[in-house]
């Protein structure tokens, strides 16, 4: 008789967030919404857009200005694209995605990120042969921290949702899984200290993807991990 996984065709996964996590990023976004708001005659202080990274920009430039500015989020795609030259892929991400894929996970990165961005990240991390399933900002209505991404990164993986974590740098991401019925598993490598994503509600926090390679088999993720 088929097992239940081959009859619903449902596998154990992980969803990666990737700027922040995968991607070293955040400080990057940090910098081109701080230029964007210039141009445009707005201005919030580095510390406080920071905080707010890993939050869509629909939701990060009103809650960071007090109001919307559609000419700000056209300005951060171009400033962005200055910057992208400089990101880098965390030490261990790559090597990460390629154990969990060879261990039988199905390896979903659900981004949130425009798609031209999410190739580039990609052709970065040069991990195509180890990622089952995709997402970008076009998959969601709602960025995060609703649940949007995640649900369409499980859909998108035919993630089972009882044998599934997420991965995330920031409190966003933690909340977002929750609103999604799903466990965090945070990184710092983000600029979220251990203390706000455990207050947010991350099952276990890290320092970066390498420390969680380095310990996966007493991480959350072999919970998951076939037997």
């Amino acid at each position: 008789m088929a097992s239940t996984e081959e009859q619903h065709g449902s596998r154990p996964g992980v969803l990666f967030d990737v700027d922040g996590t995968l991607v070293d990023t955040n400080y990057l976004h940090t910098l081109a919404w701080s230029r964007a708001f210039a141009e445009v005659g707005e201005w919030a202080p580095m510390k406080a857009i920071h905080r707010h990274i890993g939050m869509g920009g629909d939701q990060l430039v009103p809650d960071v200005l007090g109001h919307d500015c559609p000419e700000a989020h056209e300005a951060r795609e171009r400033h962005y694209r200055e910057l992208m030259g400089e990101a880098k892929v965390f030490p261990g991400a790559r090597e990460l995605l390629r154990r969990l894929h060879d261990d039988g996970l199905t390896v979903v990165l659900a981004s949130s990120a425009p798609g031209s961005e999410l190739e580039a990240m990609m052709d970065l991390l040069d991990a195509g042969d180890a990622i089952d399933a995709t997402t970008s900002s076009s998959d969601a209505d709602r960025s995060k921290p609703a649940p949007d991404i995640f649900q369409a990164a499980m859909r998108a993986g035919n993630v089972d949702r009882e044998r599934a974590l997420v991965v995330g740098d920031s409190v966003w991401d933690v909340q977002a899984a929750r609103a999604a019925g799903l466990a965090c598993v945070g990184v710092e490598s983000g600029g979220f200290s251990v203390h706000e994503l455990a207050d947010a509600g991350a099952l276990h926090t890290y320092r970066d993807v390498q420390e969680m390679l380095d310990q996966v088999r007493t991480s959350p993720l072999a919970v998951i991990l076939p037997h």
